[in-house]
């Protein structure tokens, strides 16, 4: 796996549409490696779990089928991603990934209460844990989840699926470090407990992750303003730079994606001016100082009432 062909588009959001085929192709194979691995693995993590009792291990391997789901979406928002627009959808199933990363982030905040909650049942009601078993199954797991995220890491960092992906596989990792250090424990001291206190140390790292990609998914859903651009700013820089506008109002920007900036506004331009020239400077303006190559120009000449 080399992890270099994609630090062209470090920091900067603007794709253009070959990179962006090749990144979802791209995207879209370490996804699918990565959720036949973690799959396959959790089988034998629940197998381990159930036989040797430990939560810490079961807990894991719930992450993993969450993981895996949560690969599989992201495979579908990959494969829908490339779909061309059609009569019904203007957009494409461009939005799709959102919303999967979206549903991701809820799965993950679920996964972390039923954690806790078992972890709760587990202390009030300790049971005899098989450390050895727990710690053979936990290194395996861990080598696992190294490769998935060795995998998913050579990825497309901007994409908000492939973080989604990435942040469920370091939860895992940490998941297995855990359960890992529960089975060290009970070895050593026969001290049950640390199992579920463990697991739930893996909860609240699975809840973080959880809450940061909802933070960022629902924000594109409810239509808000992309991180990082003002509406106000728009307006001031818009009516410094062009001297041809009266004012600018009715501003609406959004994004599709992570990486696609959508606007429409208003100008109101000043008497004697060609409309036209001003509408494509405004559009050019937007381009230049704000990245936004999809905005939608509505220019509004005077009335003319000195007559």
């Amino acid at each position: 796996m080399h992890s270099h062909s994609h630090s062209h588009h470090h920091g900067h959001a603007h794709h253009d549409h070959s990179a962006g085929i090749g990144a979802t192709a791209d995207g879209r194979r370490r996804v699918a490696l990565a959720a036949v691995l973690t799959f396959t693995f959790m089988i034998a993590e629940v197998i381990g779990g159930v036989i040797s009792g430990s939560l810490a291990l079961l807990a894991d391997a719930a992450h993993m089928l969450t993981d895996a789901g949560s690969l599989a979406l992201a495979w579908i928002g990959f494969k829908l991603a490339e779909r061309p627009a059609d009569a019904t959808r203007s957009f494409g199933w461009t939005r799709f990934k959102v919303l999967a990363a979206f549903v991701n982030g809820i799965a993950l905040l679920a996964l972390a209460v039923w954690i806790v909650f078992e972890a709760v049942q587990r202390l009030l009601d300790p049971a005899p844990i098989m450390g050895n078993l727990l710690l053979i199954v936990a290194s395996l797991g861990l080598v696992v989840n190294l490769l998935a995220f060795r995998i998913l890491h050579g990825g497309d960092h901007d994409d908000l699926n492939m973080r989604a992906a990435v942040w469920h596989v370091a939860g895992d990792l940490l998941g297995s470090v855990a359960a890992i250090g529960a089975a060290l424990v009970i070895m050593w001291t026969g001290w049950m407990p640390i199992d579920p206190i463990l697991s739930v140390i893996v909860a609240v790292i699975i809840a973080f992750g959880g809450v940061r990609v909802v933070r960022s998914t629902g924000h594109i859903l409810i239509e808000g303003v992309p991180p990082g651009l003002s509406i106000e700013d728009i307006k001031a820089d818009l009516k410094r730079t062009l001297p041809d506008a009266e004012d600018v109002d009715h501003i609406h920007a959004w994004a599709l994606n992570e990486s696609k900036t959508l606007i429409t506004l208003d100008v109101l331009a000043k008497p004697g001016v060609c409309t036209e020239s001003l509408r494509l400077a405004v559009k050019r303006r937007l381009q230049d100082a704000f990245d936004i190559d999809h905005a939608t120009v509505e220019i509004r000449a005077p009335l003319d009432n000195s007559e």
